[in-house]
């Protein structure tokens, strides 16, 4: 790994081209908002359906990195589906450094789901490990909810980013990742909410019907990004950008 901006002493250590890539950026005043996507060189977020298919070895090194100073893992209904998650789980490494943060052992994952359609059999929600599901309130968890699942009402007929945002601040939840999909990311940028964005660029041209990382209205006027870092790995680019104070 090779950081190429900013320019210094970590430019050609891999470990620290890392940990300076995904260092915590400054103070916002409420919980931290990154939001972390692949995609192709031609901007599909997904291959055969799935985000992985345009992963690599170094796409997942920037990904468990930026979990591991998660508090919490934002993730949309239909993202958990097809990238079949399960509950986060760190090294030993990390885990011991997030201890000395203050910080559980791994992040929660955090659920969005409008419908509450949800595989409520799935490792997901049976692990010992709770994991939230932020909802419209006028939807209730239903009874084949499993009794570990956190519920989260956040929003009448949607679910609304900013009031889950400050309920998972309320928990003592700091630092957000939000790893989609572009609906989720696009209602996280509708309400001016984002504060960093992190791109792999998968050296890979898919084509096809996959969706963009933002998938929903025009926002007007366009959220104006920074570039504040760039790492490259073995042909993939990873991107920074910091968002402007909301």
């Amino acid at each position: 790994m090779r950081l190429l901006l900013p320019p210094g002493a970590a430019a050609h250590d891999a470990d620290a081209a890392l940990d300076a890539f995904t260092a915590p950026g400054p103070p916002t005043g409420r919980p931290r908002v990154r939001v972390n996507m692949v995609a192709s060189v031609d901007g599909a977020t997904s291959a055969d359906g799935e985000s992985r298919g345009l992963s690599g070895p170094p796409d997942r090194r920037v990904f468990h990195r930026l979990r591991g100073r998660a508090d919490a893992v934002v993730a949309g209904a239909a993202t958990v589906r097809a990238d079949r998650y399960g509950p986060a789980r760190c090294d030993a490494a990390t885990t011991a450094e997030r201890a000395a943060r203050g910080q559980a052992p791994a992040p929660v994952i955090v659920v969005v789901s409008a419908s509450l359609e949800l595989d409520w059999e799935a490792d997901l929600f049976r692990a010992p490990v709770p994991t939230i599901v932020a909802h419209p309130r006028a939807r209730r968890l239903p009874p084949a909810a499993p009794p570990g699942v956190r519920d989260l009402p956040a929003g009448d007929d949607r679910v609304d980013m900013a009031e889950m945002v400050t309920g998972l601040g309320r928990g003592g939840m700091t630092e957000i990742l939000c790893e989609g999909g572009p609906g989720v990311v696009a209602q996280l940028a509708a309400a001016r909410i984002i504060d960093e964005v992190f791109v792999a660029v998968s050296p890979q041209l898919v084509a096809g019907d996959a969706r963009r990382m933002l998938d929903g209205p025009a926002l007007v006027p366009p959220v104006a990004l920074r570039l504040t870092a760039v790492l490259e790995a073995d042909d993939f680019l990873f991107c920074r950008y910091a968002a402007p104070p909301g």
